[in-house]
């Protein structure tokens, strides 16, 4: 936010990281309560249907077996804790043979969590809390180091697609090889692909891998297509409810053909969802700067008005020069309205004390950067800030491997 005509609220003063990150946090509120609204509306309902239904078959269980309805309720309880365990109405798979806990492993360290196998003991608990710090943690590098590899991939795919089209429009000569005319070199330089297209094809595979999923778990696991549509986001986005849980069946046809199936899918989909994700994450933050910019647009607009009214029958002390600014990038130090009250013997406020400082010290530590780095900053559009540099894990990683996030818009 560059508001800074003394007008503008606190908020409005903010630097673009904290405003971003403000209205992020109050943007992510405002759709959980519109999500919460929205399933509360439709599964409302059917929560009460079914209360009302267990309500009237357990009255009806009491009053024909002769039971009092608490020891009942107390031998449920029991069965619940039992359920924690594992055990079940239905045969399954035991849960903690080598199969089993190599299952539960992979929903740890993938942070799905199905919640279908719990550990029971005080020692399972305490091992899991540092077994899954570690292997979580290993992970979430894995999920970044793929999705560097496949913004990589993908970023070739697409350069040679726009190649190969510059060609056709006889930008590009025919039997030129790679990178040795200038004419070549012209025409890609600084070409990224755009995000759009990269989450289109993120979309794509991850519709196709689910689609293929869901044809295997339909015949097998006996579900819904649909069912295992939604089976196969809640697992790949690791949100993990429990409610539909792959491979838990006793025996099936071709078992083992079938759970290497399941581990690849599984495996395969949570790459890409967790790499959908973060490609959306660029778009919403786009937004969000979108929004940023045409608030800060406002804002200024309203502080130049209200400059002008209590400026516009001033009379200005001493021969003010030409107001100019100090460019950072170029390190041209131009005068302005404070040079001219030093002239004319006026005393400059505080407000242009701290500024006047505040951009040689962002000279120095330019020049200082350079000095470290053994060579001067390249100029361009990529070293203009634009909301979307330095970043964290997966946001470092896509940062100046896609247009809109290496080029101004």
């Amino acid at each position: 936010m560059a508001c800074r005509g003394g007008c503008c609220s606190s908020a409005g003063r903010l630097n673009a990281d904290n405003a971003r990150f403000l209205l992020l946090a109050v943007l992510i509120v405002l759709y959980m309560l519109c999500g919460a609204a929205v399933f509360s509306a439709i599964e409302l309902p059917t929560e009460r249907e079914a209360k009302e239904r267990w309500e009237e078959r357990l009255e009806n269980f009491t009053r024909r077996h002769n039971l009092s309805r608490a020891e009942l309720q107390h031998f449920l309880r029991e069965y619940e804790e039992a359920s924690v365990a594992g055990i079940r109405v239905d045969d399954i798979r035991p849960r903690w043979d080598f199969t089993g806990a190599f299952y539960f492993v992979g929903t740890v360290v993938s942070t799905i969590g199905f919640g279908m196998t719990t550990p029971a003991t005080v020692g399972g608990k305490i091992f899991l809390i540092f077994y899954g710090l570690i292997g979580c943690a290993g992970t979430i590098l894995f999920f970044n180091l793929f999705l560097e590899r496949l913004i990589t991939v993908i970023a070739y795919v697409m350069k040679s697609c726009h190649e190969r089209q510059l060609r056709r429009k006889g930008v590009l000569p025919h039997n030129s090889r790679r990178g040795s005319g200038s004419s070549e070199v012209d025409s890609l330089a600084g070409w990224k692909p755009s995000v759009y297209y990269v989450m289109l094809i993120l979309c794509v595979v991850s519709l196709i891998i689910s689609c293929c999923a869901s044809a295997m778990y339909t015949p097998i696991e006996g579900w819904s297509y649909f069912d295992s549509l939604y089976f196969c986001f809640v697992a790949f986005s690791t949100i993990g409810f429990g409610d539909l849980v792959s491979s838990q069946n006793t025996k099936y046809e071709s078992q083992g053909l079938y759970r290497f199936g399941n581990f690849v899918f599984i495996l395969m989909g949570v790459c890409c969802i967790y790499s959908l994700f973060n490609v959306i994450s660029i778009v919403i933050k786009q937004s969000i700067n979108w929004i940023l910019k045409k608030m800060d647009c406002r804002c200024c607009h309203r502080c130049q008005r209200k400059l002008f009214r209590s400026r516009r029958n001033v009379v200005m002390p001493g021969n003010v020069r030409s107001r100019r600014n100090i460019s950072i990038e170029t390190d041209v130090v131009n005068e302005s309205d404070t040079d001219g009250r030093r002239l004319s013997g006026e005393m400059i406020s505080m407000k242009d004390f701290l500024a006047s400082n505040k951009v040689s010290l962002a000279i120095m530590q330019k020049q200082l950067s350079e000095t470290a780095n053994g060579y001067p900053r390249q100029m361009g559009s990529n070293s203009k800030q634009n909301g979307f540099s330095g970043g964290v894990g997966a946001l470092a990683i896509m940062n100046n491997r896609l247009a809109e996030t290496s080029v101004d818009r």
